[in-house]
C-alpha cells in the first residue's frame, strides 16, 4: 500500500483518534466527533482495536513518553507523516513485535479507548464491551 492510499483510507480516522493521547481528558465534543468519524468507517470493534494497538499507539505513545512531546495538541501534518511512515513499515516481524508490546504502548490511553468503544457500541446498538 502506498502513502496516499493510507492517508485516504485511514487519515481522517487517525486524526480523529489522536486526542486520546493528549494530556487532557477528551471532552464530550471530542468523543462525539470520534464516534462520528468511526461510524463513517466500516470497521468492527475488533478491527478498531487493532487500529488503536498497531497503527496508532506505537507512534502516539512516543509523544507521551517524550519530555519535549506534544501534549496539548498535535501538528496534524507532522503527525500524519509519522503515522504514514510507521504504517508503511508495519509488516512481518514489525507487526508481530508491535502486537506483542501493544499492552505497553496502549497503557496510558486504554481507559479513554475503553470509554470510546462503549460509546461506539451504544451508537451502533451493540452490547457493550
Amino acid at each position: 500500500m502506498d502513502a496516499q492510499t493510507l492517508v485516504d483510507e485511514r487519515g481522517e480516522l487517525w486524526l480523529a483518534l489522536a486526542p486520546l493521547w493528549l494530556e487532557r481528558e477528551p471532552r464530550e465534543t471530542d468523543y462525539a466527533r470520534m464516534v462520528e468519524v468511526i461510524q463513517r468507517h466500516d470497521l468492527t470493534l475488533h478491527e478498531l482495536e487493532w487500529v488503536f494497538r498497531l497503527e496508532l499507539a506505537p507512534v502516539l505513545a512516543r509523544h507521551q513518553m517524550s519530555v519535549a512531546g506534544e501534549w496539548r495538541r498535535f501538528d496534524d501534518h507532522k503527525l500524519m507523516r509519522q503515522l504514514v511512515a510507521h504504517n508503511l513499515r508495519l509488516t512481518g516481524w514489525r507487526r508481530r513485535s508491535w502486537a506483542l508490546f501493544s499492552g505497553l504502548t496502549t497503557m496510558m490511553a486504554r481507559h479513554r479507548w475503553s470509554e470510546l468503544m462503549e460509546r461506539v457500541a451504544v451508537a451502533r446498538g451493540e452490547p457493550g464491551l
